[in-house]
């Protein structure tokens, strides 16, 4: 089995990338410094701009992106793996990605993922968000095989509100994956109710270590976020937290023999079934043991 120090680096991005780049490479250290070989960044690690024309305005493509140049060149530096959370990059039909990327200790970028489910929601405080008007959703989910000294590990990918659809990470842990990531912008408000709870159901579901970076605090463009970044165990247990809403790390040890361990004991990726709906003429299929979900 495989073990390796993962950090969570909370921050509060702002309206300008030089100085969220900077946040960025200063908690990276830290937490390199601190032993971890794994390193996650919250969801807009780049800019945290509501404001759909000023975000535009500032927005580069990927290969002259100074946060995902930063970000490649610290995990070539120190040989570690370096994720970064999410950051707004521009697509060709006028809208943007909200994209993770996973960068090796070669420097070399791994894998990406685009948040597929869009934040569009009004809160009880009058607070509303169209994620949907400038944000295009991804279509995919994303698996990565990372290897560390001890062996490897398979990681799934989402982002933030993907953390409300559970099928996503079902389907992630049914292909193995047994290192959940969830980077998140989350709201003040529905983080005080839902955030801890949601991650550690994650967890406890699919039998996988679930590790949240987030964002924290008053932003410059007026949102308010968070924080408690969070890993947390296959049973369910927070093992590392940044207490409140302050940018700093949290590192824990992974250990997929505790994924083996919580699976063995709880085996519901295996003991899944078929089940009908309503009056049984449709039937929703849920994948099971035979399909290699027992172990």
């Amino acid at each position: 089995m495989t073990k390796f120090r993962a950090a969570v680096l909370q921050m509060r991005s702002g309206v300008e990338p030089e100085a969220n780049v900077a946040a960025f490479e200063a908690l990276a250290e830290q937490a390199v410094g601190a032993g971890a070989s794994y390193v996650q960044t919250p969801e807009m690690t780049g800019m945290v701009q509501r404001e759909r024309a000023e975000l535009m305005a500032r927005l580069v493509p990927e290969d002259t992106d100074p946060l995902l140049k930063a970000a490649s060149r610290l995990a070539a530096r120190d040989h570690v793996h370096v994720h970064i959370g999410s950051t707004a990059v521009p697509l060709d039909d006028g809208r943007v990605a909200n994209r993770a990327f996973l960068f090796g200790p070669d420097g070399r970028r791994v894998a990406t993922y685009d948040k597929i489910h869009m934040f569009d929601v009004d809160l009880d405080n009058g607070e509303s968000w169209r994620e949907s008007r400038t944000y295009r959703p991804g279509e995919a989910a994303g698996l990565a095989d990372l290897q560390f000294p001890g062996g490897p590990a398979r990681f799934g990918f989402s982002v933030c509100y993907d953390v409300r659809f559970p099928h996503l990470y079902r389907e992630e842990a049914l292909s193995g994956a047994e290192v959940l990531t969830v980077p998140a912008a989350f709201t003040r408000q529905t983080g005080e109710a839902h955030w801890h709870v949601l991650l550690r159901a994650r967890a406890i579901e699919n039998g996988a270590y679930v590790i949240a970076a987030a964002q924290g605090g008053q932003h410059e463009d007026g949102r308010e976020t968070y924080g408690h970044s969070l890993i947390v165990d296959p049973w369910g247990r927070v093992v590392a937290e940044v207490e409140g809403d302050e940018p700093g790390i949290a590192i824990a040890e992974i250990d997929t023999a505790a994924v083996a361990a919580a699976r063995g004991k709880i085996p519901n990726l295996g003991n899944a079934r078929p089940f009908a709906v309503g009056d049984g003429q449709e039937i929703v299929r849920v994948r099971g043991a035979l399909e290699g979900a027992g172990s």
